[in-house]
């Protein structure tokens, strides 16, 4: 479904995705499928978002921006996509950012361009994201900081990787964590 409200001039956008009023997405863009888009969402032309992917309210996606499957990325979520702005910047440099496998990016949160966030990365509300992240991890404040893990059911853990309301203890297996 494709609200009447919206402007949606990509013919790439996968079957069952979901696009709300006042969203814009841009003829070059690519959605997969089963996407939820929520109301004021902004896609520029080189973006690529995988399938089974929610994007709230007051995102917008740049250029050179790439979305894995099953990411939720959180209201008024700000990416970048030039570490030095300058307004009519002529040797203007679009970095990539690489958003893997189900990721979760918390509201308000802020991402800057070039880096890559691993796969199931959570990445807490308000937070300032400047580096890249291995997958199954834990990031959060300003800037954002690695600050414990993630199992692939969800489970928080700890930096020392014990289940932070049981302590049950993990390992990382392959960056993933296993329980012991």
């Amino acid at each position: 479904m494709i609200h009447a409200l919206s402007d949606v001039q990509s013919k790439n956008i996968g079957a069952d995705t979901l696009v709300w009023q006042f969203s814009i997405i841009l003829k070059d863009a690519v959605v997969g499928e089963r996407c939820n888009i929520n109301c004021n969402v902004f896609i520029e032309n080189d973006v690529v978002i995988g399938d089974d992917v929610t994007i709230k309210p007051g995102v917008q996606i740049w250029d050179g921006i790439s979305i894995g499957n099953k990411v939720m990325i959180g209201p008024n979520v700000t990416f970048t996509n030039d570490r030095i702005p300058i307004s009519k910047n002529k040797d203007y440099k679009n970095e990539k950012t690489i958003i893997n496998d189900s990721v979760s990016i918390g509201a308000n949160s802020t991402i800057l361009c070039g880096i890559e966030i691993g796969a199931k990365t959570l990445i807490g509300a308000g937070s300032v994201l400047t580096k890249n992240t291995l997958p199954y991890t834990v990031w959060y404040g300003n800037p954002a900081k690695h600050q414990g893990y993630i199992t692939e059911d969800s489970v928080l853990l700890d930096l020392n990787l014990k289940d932070r309301k049981t302590g049950e203890e993990y390992y990382l297996e392959e960056f993933k964590p296993v329980k012991k």
